[in-house]
């Protein structure tokens, strides 16, 4: 499913983390805890690396935020979690980084929002104090342009510009001309001070998916920088869901994105973590990254009327998740392994024999035998109450004998 090709970026270096330049894409989330709580940020921060993230972002928001981000680096570095910090300014990035400069040192990059930099001739002067200190301490940043903050004056003008056409465009695509235009005008004006592209990620997010696609095209069209995709605002449940799969899957598809988030709104007391699984598990069914092996499972019909195979692929599930640090310690590669659990005999032995190992149970009214497939043969049958548990440890004794044990 993945493209052939992918349109050319140049490398971002993020404390060892290459955004860009032809890298895997990489998974990004954002934590929603007061910065200012160094404990409970480094906590949501190790919880989001675990779950798939290469790179964190922070809300610095106010001088307690900004105190707190070396305090957050040391709780992870004593915890031995080493993903990057990327710090996310709106409004007064530039005074914080100017008064906390142990923040702006312990930042692997910033993240600016053109929008929200300041108006009119407050704007380039505190937009290039950021780039001055990102230039200073040697970070990348990132141009994050949304269309919910986008910058007013550069869109009055445009649209001022556009009412005088011959033909004048839609409102629309006024609009999206200028989150193209806010991300090339910044990203220009931040080389003109010494950045060079290798520095520099750009983003153009909308909540409106034709609105993304179109705006990402054009980037991919006109320039070179690493890109960042997201939605800005994806929405909660299946519906976020829905919509960051729909989106980044197209761009994705047509060979653009370097890094990616899904935004997606927590459901009350729901797990933060689920943005970075979802990413995680966007790549691996796109077949760009491999995180943990996948677990293919039917989705039942008229002649899986019992649950036990239901049953049986959510405790696969359960079992793989929890050995997987395990696995990924001891046997290289294990992130790569295909196990299938299927519910009758329709498609259950076919699926088994595609996947490296599978087990294809008895439906409504077959022989209660469950064949098992191993690198597409069959292996044996199993039958009786203890057939998750024997398979389940067919599963580990095909691990150890496949992947070679680390030494």
């Amino acid at each position: 499913m993945k493209s052939t090709t992918r349109h050319h970026t140049q490398p971002v270096n993020v404390d060892g983390v290459t955004i860009g330049g032809g890298a895997p894409i990489v998974v990004q989330a954002m934590t929603d805890t007061d910065t200012a709580n160094a404990k409970a940020t480094a906590d949501q921060c190790s919880a989001l690396a675990n779950a798939g993230a290469e790179l964190v972002r922070i809300t610095v928001n106010n001088p307690r935020a900004a105190q707190a981000v070396p305090e957050i680096r040391a709780l992870l570095d004593d915890r031995g979690v080493t993903v990057p910090l990327i710090g996310d300014f709106h409004f007064n990035g530039h005074k914080l980084l100017e008064q906390y400069p142990d923040c702006a040192r312990v930042l692997a990059k910033y993240r600016i929002n053109p929008g929200n930099v300041g108006r009119g001739e407050k704007h380039d002067s505190q937009f290039a104090a950021i780039i001055k200190k990102a230039l200073k301490y040697g970070k990348p940043v990132r141009i994050g342009v949304n269309w919910g903050s986008l910058d007013q004056d550069l869109l009055v003008r445009l649209m001022e510009e556009n009412s005088r056409r011959v033909s004048p465009l839609d409102a629309a695509a006024v609009l999206r001309e200028a989150l193209v235009q806010s991300a090339l005008l910044s990203a220009k004006m931040a080389e003109e001070m010494g950045m060079t592209t290798q520095q520099i990620v750009i983003s153009c997010k909308t909540s409106r998916i034709p609105d993304l696609l179109t705006v990402y095209q054009q980037l991919a069209n006109n320039c070179d920088y690493a890109l960042h995709l997201g939605l800005t605002e994806a929405g909660m449940g299946l519906r976020g869901i829905t919509a960051t799969a729909a989106a980044l899957a197209v761009l994705l598809h047509g060979g653009i994105g370097d890094t990616i988030r899904a935004s997606l709104t927590p459901t009350p007391n729901g797990a933060r973590e689920d943005e970075a699984r979802l990413c995680c598990n966007l790549l691996q069914t796109m077949n760009f990254r491999a995180f943990s092996p996948q677990v293919t499972a039917c989705p039942g019909c008229g002649r899986t009327t019992s649950d036990f195979f239901r049953r049986l692929a959510a405790e696969v599930e359960s079992h793989v998740a929890t050995r997987l640090p395990h696995w990924k310690k001891r046997y290289p590669g294990v992130e790569n392994l295909n196990i299938a659990v299927m519910g009758c005999i329709v498609n259950g032995p076919g699926e088994s024999k595609h996947a490296d190992i599978g087990i294809s149970l008895p439906g409504s009214g077959e022989h209660p035998v469950a064949p098992i497939y191993i690198d597409g043969k069959k292996f044996t049958a199993l039958k009786g109450d203890s057939i998750p548990a024997d398979f389940i440890s067919i599963v580990e004794s095909y691990i150890e004998k496949r992947f070679q044990a680390a030494p």
